[in-house]
């Protein structure tokens, strides 16, 4: 069955193809409400409800072509996600100032195993983690993450400097550095 078919027969509530949907993507839609909280049971409810908010809102979703399902998705479960961390008081922002403190530089992280570098995302504190998953894992602009969490730009821009720092205290602390990066 095509997306487009899923999509249709979705819009007509069947069960078939809201399960099939489900089925399709839930496996991804669990791995994106992991990276913003590290409880299993909080993010595979996130997802729940995120799953739940697409087929009710289904009606609005315009249907663009292949691999048009996915970025939707992706989108209402990073929005649950970061009502719940607001929900929660989890979203934690770090002094401004951070910003001015060594500079991080992206190609640390390349060629670092994915799973190893979730591993060490999901360790940041809230607010560093948030901010780091919207800009460099959603590639949201830091003028749209800060209307996403109600912060500025600038405060976004510290979180992302706090996250890229901590990641690689951390890679440096366990030896997961390479020669070239000391």
């Amino acid at each position: 069955m095509t997306e487009q078919q899923i999509i249709s027969d979705c819009k007509k509530r069947q069960a078939k193809a809201q399960k099939l949907l489900y089925d399709r993507y839930a496996q991804k839609m669990m791995l994106v409400c992991l990276r913003y909280v590290k409880n299993q049971a909080d993010a595979e409810e996130l997802m729940l409800n995120g799953f739940y908010k697409f087929f009710d809102q289904i009606e609005r979703f315009v249907y663009n072509g292949e691999g048009s399902i996915a970025p939707w998705l992706k989108k209402i479960m990073v929005n649950e996600c970061l009502m719940f961390l607001r929900k929660k008081g989890r979203l934690i922002m770090i002094d401004e100032k951070a910003a001015e403190e060594i500079p991080a530089d992206d190609s640390f992280f390349s060629g670092m195993e994915a799973a190893r570098l979730f591993g060490y995302i999901t360790e940041l504190p809230h607010g560093c983690r948030t901010v780091f998953n919207l800009f460099v894992v959603e590639q949201y602009t830091h003028k749209e993450v800060a209307i996403l969490l109600g912060i500025s730009e600038g405060t976004s821009k510290s979180q992302l400097s706090k996250a890229r720092q901590l990641l690689q205290h951390k890679i440096k602390q366990e030896g997961g550095y390479h020669e070239q990066f000391r």
